[in-house]
């Protein structure tokens, strides 16, 4: 039986992810309508967040790791009144009773004691492995899982709103940050609860939200026309360096 070999089609499109699919879902909508070219994803968005997923193509997969290793931005939602077993909005919810909610200046305080270096403890429900097993697999049998912090950076948080038990917030970090762990732990900080009511990618590096394309409007079929190319990815990403 003679293969036939996958389309050279080589390049990067950037896909404003919607509520719902995962990550992979999205890459293999986009492989096949790239007939089916090697294609992979430059950093997992959690099936309730949305915004920017940079989807690789052909040879510029190879460029996967040094795209995950710049800054991220998000638009993040917290919501203080309870915290949940999944630390979003899709777990179960442990209320918090707060007889006397932080006012805007101690939120703010809070807030800034987070940015910089600092040792952050992932979410049970994570794809990080343990012992070869996902930890979100071990989570869901009921398994305690205990998942070492590690040091992650982030860069700044704007607050943006703040309507109890309400938080919007403009989020600047580096790699390896997981926004759903940050919720709960401003929320332990601060004497409350803690969960992330939703997110919103909005920028990987350079390829921001602007330059997304909904999942929808991926042309089909897809060819190197409709991609960043590799000369257009090092003239838009090698100054992000963190």
């Amino acid at each position: 039986m003679v293969r036939t070999p996958r389309p050279a089609t080589t390049g990067i499109i950037i896909v404003d992810k919607p509520v719902g699919p995962t990550s992979m879902d999205v890459v293999r909508v986009v492989r096949r309508r790239a007939g089916g070219a090697k294609t992979g994803h430059a950093g997992t968005l959690d099936p309730l967040a949305t915004g920017v997923l940079v989807v690789c193509l052909g040879k510029a997969t190879k460029s996967v790791p040094r795209i995950m290793d710049t800054s991220k931005r998000y638009l993040a939602e917290i919501d203080l009144s309870a915290f949940t077993t999944t630390d979003d909005r899709e777990g179960e919810a442990h209320e918090i009773i707060v007889e006397t909610p932080p006012d805007c200046e101690m939120v703010m305080q809070v807030l800034q004691s987070f940015v910089g270096d600092i040792q952050q403890k992932p979410p049970a429900f994570s794809a990080i492995n343990i012992q070869g097993k996902r930890a979100y697999k071990l989570a869901r049998k009921g398994e305690i899982v205990d998942i070492p912090a590690r040091s992650v950076r982030i860069h700044d948080i704007q607050l943006l709103r703040y309507d109890w038990p309400m938080l919007t917030l403009d989020i600047h970090c580096g790699k390896g940050t997981y926004i759903r762990s940050l919720a709960r732990d401003l929320g332990l900080a601060l004497g409350t609860g803690g969960h992330l009511a939703s997110l919103r990618r909005t920028a990987v590096g350079q390829f921001t939200i602007e330059k997304a394309i909904p999942l929808d409007d991926v042309p089909q079929p897809l060819t190197e026309e409709n991609l960043i190319s590799l000369a257009e990815l090092e003239q838009l990403y090698l100054g992000e360096s963190t």
